[in-house]
């Protein structure tokens, strides 16, 4: 039986002793948020690390969501949403589990390739029935098994990852109950040479397109515009509101009627951008059971809504193709820049009703 209870680094530490009282200078370039020299050092010597994430109503709260720089967020299956999250420069300074981590797929692989060819990309198995919803299937053509950035808990195991099933307080069901650490997770890449550069010297970041930022729009100059949605309707638990706070600028998240936290210190998950991105959905038809698997027309062009600083944006992205960055522009096609901090990315059907 596996141990559910690891020794690790105490929450909110880190195996490197990183002093966070300097001046925050140092630009992320994930999301533009300012850190200290000390954390800049932490990250320069890594690449982005992709975590899938679940976040069934039975999983909540999860571990470690709120150190992403980024989250996407689309259904998995059955109106279920699934969190990815893309821990990079949030994350330099901690040593936080993150979980439950859950299976990959398909449209969040095309996500997660924008961050390099190889970025580090942790799940728990994958949709593998033949077909175009075959994330497993995909993760070896795109050279991630042979490269070692495929972070499979199927491969790696005990003590990388553990599971913990009373880490609520009470029982979950099994498939909620499965964790890592950033430490360990970004420890697994380094055995593999898979640092800032690969083991041929290549940087991760060599074809990776930043977005543009800007500074924090000032308390005259912000609206009051708090947008909530579903995902799909008659699944109230997985409902969104973003909940926005002009004094402070940032938007709190409440998911089915409550208001989300981060397991490990209790801190409500908010943003300073939140992007709804309308892509159409189908499903992938594939003999799976209940035919349960989807697909997200992610590649070309679609309508978008960008909400900063309680501000409503209509605009398009664009994503040319499975590497390419997925760009976002308002409607005189001027592309957006994001407030600096924290990116919320969430993936409606096409034709889904945004209120704000």
């Amino acid at each position: 039986m596996i141990n559910p209870k690891v020794p690790s680094t105490p929450a909110g530490e880190s195996k490197f002793k990183v002093d966070v009282s300097g001046p925050k200078t140092q630009e992320c370039p994930l999301n533009g948020e300012k850190f200290t020299k000390a954390e800049q050092d932490i990250w320069s010597g890594r690449r982005p690390l992709l975590v899938m994430i679940e976040n069934h109503s039975d999983a909540r709260p999860q571990s470690g969501v709120s150190k992403a720089d980024i989250v996407y967020e689309a259904v998995a299956e059955g109106g279920i949403t699934r969190f990815m999250g893309v821990f990079y420069c949030g994350a330099s300074s901690v040593d936080w589990q993150v979980g439950p981590v859950r299976s990959a797929r398909t449209y969040f692989l095309d996500f997660a390739s924008e961050y390099g060819d190889f970025p580090l990309y942790a799940h728990v198995g994958g949709a593998n029935t033949p077909g175009k919803a075959n994330a497993l299937g995909q993760i070896g053509d795109y050279g991630w098994l042979k490269k070692g950035n495929d972070m499979n808990q199927f491969a790696l195991g005990f003590p990388v990852y553990w599971r913990d099933e009373t880490r609520q307080g009470h029982p979950v069901a099994t498939e909620h109950t499965m964790y890592s650490t950033m430490d360990k997770l970004w420890g697994v890449a380094e055995k593999r040479n898979l640092t800032n550069v690969d083991s041929t010297g290549v940087a991760w970041d060599k074809t990776f397109v930043n977005w543009g930022f800007k500074d924090e729009t000032g308390s005259a100059d912000r609206g009051s515009s708090s947008p909530s949605f579903s995902f799909w309707k008659g699944y109230s638990d997985y409902d969104v509101k973003w909940q926005y706070d002009s004094t402070q600028n940032l938007y709190t998240r409440n998911n089915g009627g409550t208001i989300q936290k981060d397991h490990n210190d209790q801190s409500l998950l908010t943003t300073k951008n939140v992007v709804v991105v309308f892509m159409a959905e189908s499903r992938a038809n594939d003999g799976y059971e209940n035919n349960l698997h989807l697909l997200y027309s992610n590649k070309g062009t679609g309508k978008a809504l960008i909400f900063q600083a309680g501000k409503t944006i209509e605009g398009i992205w664009n994503k040319k193709d499975r590497k390419s960055r997925t760009i976002f522009k308002d409607l005189k096609g001027k592309e957006i820049k994001f407030e600096r901090g924290k990116i919320w990315i969430e993936i409606l059907p096409a034709g889904s009703e945004v209120k704000y």
